[in-house]
């Protein structure tokens, strides 16, 4: 006679063999092992530093390489941004990368290091003698918090190089290439709409003009070392380009980059398409730790 073999594995035998008492036994392991996962579980106020932690570490990466948030510390560039003495100053948020791709162009609003010929500076950092109190500062200024530390100036760019610059024509306008500027973002003090007249300056290859928006009170490239090629600005100090307001809130908006020499359709639509880019990509760090936190929380209440 032939054997016939059973189907399936040899478990699914075993468990045939089983005897009731056998098939009734609780399974002791799965219970272990679930206490064992609940023992691995962070509580909610060791995962908080974690959290805090990554989110400082992310925000120093932005900063140092995308995006920094600067204090305005003067009012040469009223109105479009404002930094009046005794009052909260406009933070602002620089993109660092864009002239990673590309030059910096007439109308933009940068940051830039003061150079070595300007001897005139606009801002005073206001540290505390206390070391501990300094150093508090320090970090908040990386964070835009507090005033920096550093000499760094806000300006809008007139002209770049190989272009010749002079004030004023007939109408008290900037002249670039003997065109009068369009410059609608000037801010005038009362009684006072008049500029500086300078002669004509044929700005070098890699080097840049700058003028305060409050042109009646900005020491720029006019008067800084003197006026003339001591007022030029390196496009190697360049920070980046100033791109939002985002402190105090109730002047959150993007900063423009009117072209005064030129202003056409196609630079109008990529600036409409980039800005609102950047701040889609900023928000990924913000939801990332936004589902981190509502997740800890979650699992302190479900132990409680």
């Amino acid at each position: 006679m032939v054997d016939v073999a059973r189907s399936g594995n040899s478990r699914d035998n075993d468990d045939e063999e089983d005897g009731p008492e056998e098939q009734d036994k609780p399974d002791v392991t799965a219970g272990l092992g679930r206490k064992s996962r609940k023992k691995k579980q962070r509580s909610f106020w060791k995962e908080l530093p974690i959290l805090i932690g990554v989110a400082l570490l992310l925000t120093l990466i932005i900063q140092t390489f995308l995006a920094r948030v600067f204090v305005i510390p003067s009012e040469s560039m009223e109105a479009t941004l404002h930094g009046c003495p005794g009052c909260y100053g406009d933070r602002v948020l620089v993109d660092k990368l864009v002239y990673r791709f590309s030059d910096p162009e007439p109308g933009e609003v940068v940051v830039f290091q003061r150079p070595g010929t300007w001897n005139r500076s606009e801002f005073s950092a206001n540290r505390s003698s206390n070391g501990f109190v300094s150093w508090l500062q320090d970090v908040g200024a990386a964070f835009g918090l507090a005033s920096p530390n550093e000499d760094d100036v806000v300006k809008r760019i007139v002209a770049v190089g190989g272009q010749t610059v002079e004030c004023c024509d007939e109408k008290n306008r900037v002249v670039v290439d003997g065109k009068p500027l369009d410059e609608p973002y000037i801010h005038w003090l009362p009684g006072r709409d008049t500029q500086d007249e300078f002669p004509p300056i044929k700005v070098p290859e890699g080097m840049l003009w700058v003028l305060g928006d409050n042109r009646n009170n900005s020491c720029d490239s006019r008067c800084q070392g003197g006026g003339g090629k001591n007022g030029l600005v390196p496009v190697d100090n360049i920070i980046g380009k100033v791109r939002y307001i985002v402190l105090p809130p109730s002047r959150w908006r993007g900063v423009g980059d009117h072209n005064p020499q030129q202003v056409t359709a196609a630079a109008s639509a990529a600036a409409q398409v980039v800005i609102p880019g950047i701040g889609f990509a900023a928000a990924f760090p913000t939801l990332w730790l936004g589902r981190r936190v509502r997740r800890a929380v979650r699992s302190v209440g479900a132990r409680r």
